[in-house]
Protein backbone atom coordinates (compact mmCIF):
# COMPACT_ATOMS: atom_id res chain seq x y z
CA UNK A 1 0.00 0.00 0.00
CA UNK A 2 1.44 3.31 -0.70
CA UNK A 3 0.32 6.81 -1.12
CA UNK A 4 0.06 6.78 -4.75
CA UNK A 5 -2.22 3.89 -4.97
CA UNK A 6 -5.16 4.99 -6.93
CA UNK A 7 -8.66 2.91 -6.36
CA UNK A 8 -11.60 3.46 -9.26
CA UNK A 9 -15.17 3.79 -8.02
CA UNK A 10 -15.61 0.49 -10.33
CA UNK A 11 -13.63 -1.77 -12.63
CA UNK A 12 -14.84 -4.42 -15.37
CA UNK A 13 -13.36 -8.11 -14.44
CA UNK A 14 -13.47 -10.13 -17.28
CA UNK A 15 -11.49 -13.39 -17.53
CA UNK A 16 -9.52 -14.22 -20.76
CA UNK A 17 -12.10 -16.86 -21.09
CA UNK A 18 -14.98 -14.68 -21.17
CA UNK A 19 -12.89 -11.99 -23.30
CA UNK A 20 -12.29 -15.39 -25.60
CA UNK A 21 -16.22 -15.99 -26.19
CA UNK A 22 -16.82 -12.54 -28.19
CA UNK A 23 -14.96 -14.69 -30.90
CA UNK A 24 -17.44 -17.26 -30.93
CA UNK A 25 -20.18 -15.31 -32.96
CA UNK A 26 -17.89 -13.81 -35.13
CA UNK A 27 -16.84 -16.76 -36.03
CA UNK A 28 -20.00 -18.30 -36.64
CA UNK A 29 -21.08 -15.24 -38.58
CA UNK A 30 -24.49 -14.74 -36.19
CA UNK A 31 -23.75 -11.16 -34.46
CA UNK A 32 -27.47 -10.29 -34.26
CA UNK A 33 -29.82 -12.09 -31.55
CA UNK A 34 -29.48 -15.49 -31.94
CA UNK A 35 -28.16 -18.19 -30.53
CA UNK A 36 -26.15 -16.57 -28.16
CA UNK A 37 -28.84 -14.32 -26.98
CA UNK A 38 -31.34 -17.46 -26.19
CA UNK A 39 -28.28 -19.03 -24.46
CA UNK A 40 -27.48 -15.94 -22.23
CA UNK A 41 -31.60 -15.81 -21.47
CA UNK A 42 -31.61 -19.87 -20.53
CA UNK A 43 -28.48 -18.84 -17.95
CA UNK A 44 -30.50 -16.30 -16.57
CA UNK A 45 -33.44 -17.78 -15.87
CA UNK A 46 -31.64 -20.53 -14.05
CA UNK A 47 -29.94 -18.06 -11.93
CA UNK A 48 -32.86 -15.67 -11.00
CA UNK A 49 -35.36 -18.04 -11.20
CA UNK A 50 -37.31 -16.65 -13.47
CA UNK A 51 -39.71 -18.56 -15.83
CA UNK A 52 -39.18 -16.01 -18.71
CA UNK A 53 -35.95 -13.75 -20.00
CA UNK A 54 -35.92 -11.31 -22.42
CA UNK A 55 -32.46 -9.77 -23.31
CA UNK A 56 -32.71 -6.06 -24.55
CA UNK A 57 -30.74 -3.00 -25.58
CA UNK A 58 -30.13 -1.95 -21.72
CA UNK A 59 -32.46 -2.02 -18.48
CA UNK A 60 -33.94 1.30 -19.30
CA UNK A 61 -34.94 -0.24 -22.90
CA UNK A 62 -36.76 -3.08 -20.67
CA UNK A 63 -38.64 -1.14 -18.12
CA UNK A 64 -40.25 0.85 -21.49
CA UNK A 65 -40.80 -2.33 -23.34
CA UNK A 66 -42.41 -3.62 -19.83
CA UNK A 67 -44.95 -0.69 -19.29
CA UNK A 68 -45.41 -0.72 -23.23
CA UNK A 69 -46.12 -4.29 -22.91
CA UNK A 70 -48.68 -4.18 -19.54
CA UNK A 71 -50.36 -1.15 -21.09
CA UNK A 72 -49.30 1.70 -19.70
CA UNK A 73 -50.10 5.15 -21.85
CA UNK A 74 -50.73 8.75 -22.28
CA UNK A 75 -51.79 10.15 -19.51
CA UNK A 76 -51.18 7.29 -17.02
CA UNK A 77 -49.34 7.52 -13.84
CA UNK A 78 -46.36 5.50 -12.46
CA UNK A 79 -44.99 5.99 -8.81
CA UNK A 80 -41.39 6.15 -8.99
CA UNK A 81 -38.86 6.72 -6.05
CA UNK A 82 -37.58 10.16 -5.87
CA UNK A 83 -33.78 8.86 -5.18
CA UNK A 84 -33.05 6.96 -8.04
CA UNK A 85 -30.90 6.59 -11.45
CA UNK A 86 -33.04 9.06 -13.77
CA UNK A 87 -34.12 6.27 -16.62
CA UNK A 88 -36.84 4.64 -13.56
CA UNK A 89 -38.48 8.39 -14.72
CA UNK A 90 -37.14 9.14 -17.69
CA UNK A 91 -39.47 5.82 -19.57
CA UNK A 92 -43.08 6.97 -17.94
CA UNK A 93 -42.06 10.19 -19.92
CA UNK A 94 -41.21 8.58 -23.16
CA UNK A 95 -44.91 6.91 -22.76
CA UNK A 96 -46.93 9.90 -22.39
CA UNK A 97 -47.21 9.31 -18.91
CA UNK A 98 -46.90 11.19 -15.28
CA UNK A 99 -44.19 10.69 -12.98
CA UNK A 100 -45.21 10.55 -8.97
CA UNK A 101 -42.43 10.55 -6.92
CA UNK A 102 -42.36 9.28 -3.44
CA UNK A 103 -39.53 9.73 -0.83
CA UNK A 104 -37.37 6.92 0.29
CA UNK A 105 -36.42 5.48 3.38
CA UNK A 106 -32.76 6.95 4.82
CA UNK A 107 -31.64 3.37 6.05
CA UNK A 108 -32.24 1.81 2.66
CA UNK A 109 -32.32 4.17 0.26
CA UNK A 110 -34.89 2.63 -1.35
CA UNK A 111 -38.89 3.80 -1.70
CA UNK A 112 -40.87 4.00 1.25
CA UNK A 113 -43.87 1.70 1.08
CA UNK A 114 -45.51 4.12 4.28
CA UNK A 115 -45.64 7.14 1.23
CA UNK A 116 -47.18 4.86 -1.67
CA UNK A 117 -50.69 4.61 -0.97
CA UNK A 118 -51.44 8.30 -0.68
CA UNK A 119 -50.04 9.38 -4.00
CA UNK A 120 -52.25 6.28 -5.97
CA UNK A 121 -55.46 8.63 -7.98
CA UNK A 122 -57.64 6.88 -10.44
CA UNK A 123 -54.52 7.33 -13.18
CA UNK A 124 -52.49 5.21 -11.15
CA UNK A 125 -51.74 2.42 -13.22
CA UNK A 126 -47.63 1.34 -11.91
CA UNK A 127 -45.22 1.56 -9.58
CA UNK A 128 -41.31 1.21 -10.46
CA UNK A 129 -40.00 0.07 -6.95
CA UNK A 130 -35.81 0.70 -7.69
CA UNK A 131 -33.17 -2.34 -5.62
CA UNK A 132 -31.00 0.24 -5.21
CA UNK A 133 -27.53 -0.63 -5.03
CA UNK A 134 -28.24 -3.97 -4.83
CA UNK A 135 -30.69 -4.21 -2.01
CA UNK A 136 -33.99 -5.21 -2.42
CA UNK A 137 -36.86 -2.63 -2.05
CA UNK A 138 -39.62 -3.81 0.55
CA UNK A 139 -41.76 -6.13 -1.89
CA UNK A 140 -43.94 -7.35 0.27
CA UNK A 141 -45.31 -4.30 1.37
CA UNK A 142 -45.35 -2.95 -2.13
CA UNK A 143 -47.18 -5.60 -3.84
CA UNK A 144 -50.08 -5.61 -1.19
CA UNK A 145 -50.21 -1.88 -1.88
CA UNK A 146 -50.45 -2.95 -5.73
CA UNK A 147 -53.15 -5.66 -5.27
CA UNK A 148 -55.59 -3.34 -3.28
CA UNK A 149 -55.59 -0.88 -5.68
CA UNK A 150 -54.78 -3.27 -8.86
CA UNK A 151 -51.39 -1.64 -10.14
CA UNK A 152 -48.34 -3.37 -12.18
CA UNK A 153 -45.30 -3.78 -10.59
CA UNK A 154 -42.53 -3.29 -12.45
CA UNK A 155 -39.09 -4.13 -10.80
CA UNK A 156 -36.13 -1.67 -11.54
CA UNK A 157 -33.56 -4.08 -10.97
CA UNK A 158 -30.74 -2.71 -12.59
CA UNK A 159 -28.47 -3.28 -9.38
CA UNK A 160 -30.19 -6.15 -8.61
CA UNK A 161 -28.37 -9.04 -9.62
CA UNK A 162 -27.72 -11.49 -6.45
CA UNK A 163 -30.43 -9.46 -5.00
CA UNK A 164 -32.83 -11.83 -2.83
CA UNK A 165 -35.57 -11.85 -0.34
CA UNK A 166 -36.25 -15.11 1.58
CA UNK A 167 -34.24 -16.69 -1.44
CA UNK A 168 -36.17 -15.24 -3.92
CA UNK A 169 -34.43 -13.30 -6.58
CA UNK A 170 -35.62 -9.80 -7.19
CA UNK A 171 -37.21 -9.56 -10.77
CA UNK A 172 -39.57 -12.37 -9.86
CA UNK A 173 -41.36 -10.33 -7.43
CA UNK A 174 -43.13 -8.29 -9.44
CA UNK A 175 -45.05 -8.51 -13.29
CA UNK A 176 -41.80 -7.77 -14.77
CA UNK A 177 -38.41 -6.97 -13.59
CA UNK A 178 -35.13 -5.12 -15.50
CA UNK A 179 -31.72 -5.56 -14.95
CA UNK A 180 -28.65 -3.87 -16.12
CA UNK A 181 -25.36 -4.98 -17.83
CA UNK A 182 -23.67 -1.26 -17.70
CA UNK A 183 -19.70 -1.97 -16.80
CA UNK A 184 -20.61 -0.67 -13.29
CA UNK A 185 -22.78 -3.64 -12.47
CA UNK A 186 -21.36 -7.23 -11.61
CA UNK A 187 -22.37 -8.83 -15.02
CA UNK A 188 -21.31 -6.46 -18.02
CA UNK A 189 -21.94 -6.76 -22.19
CA UNK A 190 -20.87 -3.09 -21.97
CA UNK A 191 -24.37 -1.78 -22.64
CA UNK A 192 -27.45 -4.13 -22.58
CA UNK A 193 -30.44 -5.17 -20.00
CA UNK A 194 -32.62 -8.35 -19.67
CA UNK A 195 -36.41 -8.43 -18.54
CA UNK A 196 -37.46 -11.23 -16.57
CA UNK A 197 -41.33 -12.23 -15.70
CA UNK A 198 -43.29 -15.00 -15.10
CA UNK A 199 -46.15 -14.34 -17.09
CA UNK A 200 -45.67 -16.02 -20.57
CA UNK A 201 -48.18 -13.80 -22.47
CA UNK A 202 -46.14 -10.87 -21.02
CA UNK A 203 -42.96 -12.72 -22.20
CA UNK A 204 -44.75 -13.05 -25.40
CA UNK A 205 -45.40 -9.57 -26.23
CA UNK A 206 -42.08 -8.83 -25.09
CA UNK A 207 -40.14 -10.65 -27.28
CA UNK A 208 -42.29 -9.38 -30.20
CA UNK A 209 -42.20 -5.66 -29.22
CA UNK A 210 -38.20 -5.90 -28.54
CA UNK A 211 -38.17 -7.40 -32.34
CA UNK A 212 -40.35 -4.72 -34.77
CA UNK A 213 -43.52 -6.52 -33.23
CA UNK A 214 -42.35 -9.99 -35.10
CA UNK A 215 -44.72 -12.54 -34.74
CA UNK A 216 -41.04 -15.45 -34.59
CA UNK A 217 -37.16 -14.04 -34.57
CA UNK A 218 -34.74 -14.76 -36.87
CA UNK A 219 -33.25 -17.36 -34.79
CA UNK A 220 -36.56 -19.33 -35.28
CA UNK A 221 -37.40 -18.86 -38.44
CA UNK A 222 -34.16 -19.93 -39.94
CA UNK A 223 -34.01 -22.83 -37.22
CA UNK A 224 -38.00 -23.80 -39.03
CA UNK A 225 -39.05 -26.03 -41.65
CA UNK A 226 -39.87 -22.25 -44.22
CA UNK A 227 -36.67 -20.35 -43.61
CA UNK A 228 -37.13 -18.16 -46.73
CA UNK A 229 -40.35 -16.66 -45.23
CA UNK A 230 -40.55 -13.72 -43.27
CA UNK A 231 -42.19 -13.04 -39.99
CA UNK A 232 -45.88 -11.36 -40.01
CA UNK A 233 -45.43 -8.38 -37.68
CA UNK A 234 -48.91 -7.95 -35.59
CA UNK A 235 -47.46 -5.22 -34.28
CA UNK A 236 -45.91 -1.89 -34.37
CA UNK A 237 -42.42 -3.04 -32.59
CA UNK A 238 -39.23 -1.59 -31.96
CA UNK A 239 -35.58 -2.32 -32.50
CA UNK A 240 -34.15 -2.92 -29.05
CA UNK A 241 -32.62 -6.75 -29.54
CA UNK A 242 -29.27 -7.35 -27.72
CA UNK A 243 -26.62 -8.59 -30.30
CA UNK A 244 -24.97 -12.04 -29.99
CA UNK A 245 -21.58 -10.31 -29.54
CA UNK A 246 -22.88 -9.20 -26.11
CA UNK A 247 -25.02 -11.80 -25.15
CA UNK A 248 -21.68 -14.26 -25.62
CA UNK A 249 -19.80 -12.17 -23.08
CA UNK A 250 -22.54 -12.04 -20.70
CA UNK A 251 -23.65 -16.04 -21.10
CA UNK A 252 -19.60 -16.32 -20.44
CA UNK A 253 -19.97 -14.73 -16.98
CA UNK A 254 -22.88 -16.56 -15.94
CA UNK A 255 -20.77 -19.54 -15.28
CA UNK A 256 -19.48 -17.56 -12.34
CA UNK A 257 -22.51 -15.74 -11.43
CA UNK A 258 -22.34 -17.01 -7.41
CA UNK A 259 -18.65 -16.69 -6.93
CA UNK A 260 -19.22 -13.41 -8.25
CA UNK A 261 -21.82 -12.50 -5.92
CA UNK A 262 -20.16 -14.56 -2.95
CA UNK A 263 -16.87 -11.89 -4.09
CA UNK A 264 -19.07 -8.89 -3.92
CA UNK A 265 -20.52 -10.07 -0.39
CA UNK A 266 -16.61 -10.86 1.52
CA UNK A 267 -15.71 -7.28 -0.13
CA UNK A 268 -18.56 -5.39 1.85
CA UNK A 269 -18.25 -7.47 4.94
CA UNK A 270 -14.62 -6.49 5.08
CA UNK A 271 -15.51 -2.86 4.99
CA UNK A 272 -18.54 -3.05 7.60
CA UNK A 273 -16.20 -4.47 9.74
CA UNK A 274 -13.36 -2.00 9.34
CA UNK A 275 -15.76 0.86 9.58
CA UNK A 276 -18.57 -0.60 12.64
CA UNK A 277 -16.91 1.59 15.52
CA UNK A 278 -17.55 4.76 12.65
CA UNK A 279 -20.43 7.04 13.80
CA UNK A 280 -20.14 9.39 11.17
CA UNK A 281 -20.53 6.98 7.98
CA UNK A 282 -23.60 4.65 8.02
CA UNK A 283 -23.08 1.57 5.79
CA UNK A 284 -25.35 -0.04 3.39
CA UNK A 285 -27.87 -2.39 5.72
CA UNK A 286 -28.78 -5.70 4.94
CA UNK A 287 -32.27 -6.94 6.81
CA UNK A 288 -32.78 -10.31 8.02
CA UNK A 289 -34.10 -12.45 5.28
CA UNK A 290 -32.43 -10.12 2.38
CA UNK A 291 -29.21 -11.32 0.77
CA UNK A 292 -27.35 -8.17 -0.46
CA UNK A 293 -25.61 -8.05 -3.82
CA UNK A 294 -23.29 -4.83 -3.22
CA UNK A 295 -23.66 -3.04 -6.93
CA UNK A 296 -21.65 -0.53 -5.01
CA UNK A 297 -21.35 0.30 -1.73
CA UNK A 298 -23.41 3.51 -0.76
CA UNK A 299 -22.75 5.05 2.85
CA UNK A 300 -24.69 8.37 4.10
CA UNK A 301 -22.31 10.38 5.55
CA UNK A 302 -22.47 12.03 9.37
CA UNK A 303 -26.22 10.51 9.51
CA UNK A 304 -27.71 11.96 12.53
CA UNK A 305 -27.25 14.95 11.76
CA UNK A 306 -28.73 14.41 8.24
CA UNK A 307 -31.77 12.66 9.82
CA UNK A 308 -31.65 15.66 12.04
CA UNK A 309 -32.04 18.00 9.64
CA UNK A 310 -34.55 16.15 7.67
CA UNK A 311 -36.81 15.70 10.58
CA UNK A 312 -36.77 19.35 11.63
CA UNK A 313 -36.33 20.73 7.90
CA UNK A 314 -33.01 22.47 8.94
CA UNK A 315 -32.03 23.26 5.61
CA UNK A 316 -28.74 25.09 6.40
CA UNK A 317 -27.56 22.21 9.07
CA UNK A 318 -28.33 19.79 5.23
CA UNK A 319 -26.38 22.14 3.67
CA UNK A 320 -23.21 22.22 6.12
CA UNK A 321 -22.73 18.36 6.13
CA UNK A 322 -23.03 18.62 2.15
CA UNK A 323 -20.56 21.07 2.12
CA UNK A 324 -18.31 18.63 4.50
CA UNK A 325 -19.05 15.65 2.41
CA UNK A 326 -17.61 16.76 -0.78
CA UNK A 327 -14.62 18.33 0.62
CA UNK A 328 -14.00 14.66 2.37
CA UNK A 329 -14.85 13.27 -1.28
CA UNK A 330 -12.26 16.03 -2.84
CA UNK A 331 -9.47 14.56 0.07
CA UNK A 332 -10.10 11.01 -0.91
CA UNK A 333 -9.24 11.66 -4.39
CA UNK A 334 -6.40 13.02 -3.41
CA UNK A 335 -5.28 9.99 -1.82
CA UNK A 336 -6.10 7.87 -4.69
CA UNK A 337 -9.86 6.91 -3.57
CA UNK A 338 -12.60 7.69 -5.84
CA UNK A 339 -16.22 7.95 -5.00
CA UNK A 340 -19.66 9.37 -6.32
CA UNK A 341 -22.37 10.37 -4.80
CA UNK A 342 -24.42 7.12 -4.63
CA UNK A 343 -27.16 8.15 -7.11
CA UNK A 344 -28.99 11.28 -7.64
CA UNK A 345 -32.54 12.10 -6.66
CA UNK A 346 -34.66 13.08 -9.67
CA UNK A 347 -36.95 15.29 -8.97
CA UNK A 348 -33.50 17.94 -8.22
CA UNK A 349 -32.89 17.36 -11.72
CA UNK A 350 -33.66 20.45 -14.06
CA UNK A 351 -35.69 18.41 -16.54
CA UNK A 352 -37.94 17.04 -13.49
CA UNK A 353 -37.75 20.06 -11.54
CA UNK A 354 -38.67 22.22 -14.20
CA UNK A 355 -41.88 20.14 -15.90
CA UNK A 356 -43.70 19.48 -12.21
CA UNK A 357 -42.58 22.62 -10.48
CA UNK A 358 -40.93 20.47 -7.85
CA UNK A 359 -38.58 21.89 -4.66
CA UNK A 360 -35.74 19.99 -3.58
CA UNK A 361 -37.73 19.73 0.43
CA UNK A 362 -40.73 18.32 -1.31
CA UNK A 363 -38.74 15.06 -0.75
CA UNK A 364 -36.45 15.42 2.64
CA UNK A 365 -35.30 12.08 2.68
CA UNK A 366 -34.33 11.93 -1.43
CA UNK A 367 -32.72 15.17 -1.34
CA UNK A 368 -30.90 14.32 2.10
CA UNK A 369 -29.78 11.05 -0.25
CA UNK A 370 -28.12 13.22 -3.07
CA UNK A 371 -26.64 15.45 -1.31
CA UNK A 372 -25.16 13.39 1.81
CA UNK A 373 -24.21 10.06 0.24
CA UNK A 374 -21.55 8.47 -0.45
CA UNK A 375 -20.31 5.41 -2.64
CA UNK A 376 -16.94 3.74 -2.25
CA UNK A 377 -15.45 1.26 -4.30
CA UNK A 378 -16.43 -1.75 -4.20
CA UNK A 379 -16.09 -4.61 -7.71
CA UNK A 380 -14.76 -8.13 -8.00
CA UNK A 381 -11.52 -8.79 -8.74
CA UNK A 382 -10.67 -5.59 -6.15
CA UNK A 383 -6.85 -6.49 -4.57
CA UNK A 384 -7.06 -6.55 -0.95
CA UNK A 385 -4.37 -3.77 -0.88
CA UNK A 386 -6.83 -1.87 -3.06
CA UNK A 387 -9.27 -2.11 -0.32
CA UNK A 388 -6.84 -1.98 2.37
CA UNK A 389 -5.88 1.32 1.24
CA UNK A 390 -9.52 2.55 0.67
CA UNK A 391 -9.89 1.89 4.47
CA UNK A 392 -7.15 3.48 5.93
CA UNK A 393 -8.04 6.52 3.83
CA UNK A 394 -11.65 6.44 5.06
CA UNK A 395 -10.53 5.79 8.48
CA UNK A 396 -8.09 8.91 8.58
CA UNK A 397 -10.99 11.12 7.46
CA UNK A 398 -8.94 13.62 5.97
CA UNK A 399 -10.87 16.75 4.80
Amino acid sequence: MTAAMSVPIARASLTPQEIESVLEPLRSGWLVQGPKVREFEQAWSAFTGAEHSIAVTSCTTGLYLSLAALGFGPGDEAIVPAFTWISTANVVEHLGGRVVFADIDLASFNIDPAGIEALITPRTKAILPVHLFGLAADMEAINAIAQRHDLWVVEDAACGFGATVQGRHVGTLGHTGCFSFHPRKAITTGEGGMITTNDANVAERLRRLRDHGAAMSDLQRHLGPRPFLLADHPEAGYNQRMTDLQAALGAAQMHRAASIVAERRALADRYDAAFADLDWLQTPEAPPGYGHGYQSYPCLFEPEQVRQAVMTGDQQQLNAVHERRNAWMEALQLQGVSTRPATHAVHMLSYYRDKYQLRPEQFPAAQAANDCSISLPLFHGMHADEQQHVIDVVRSRLA
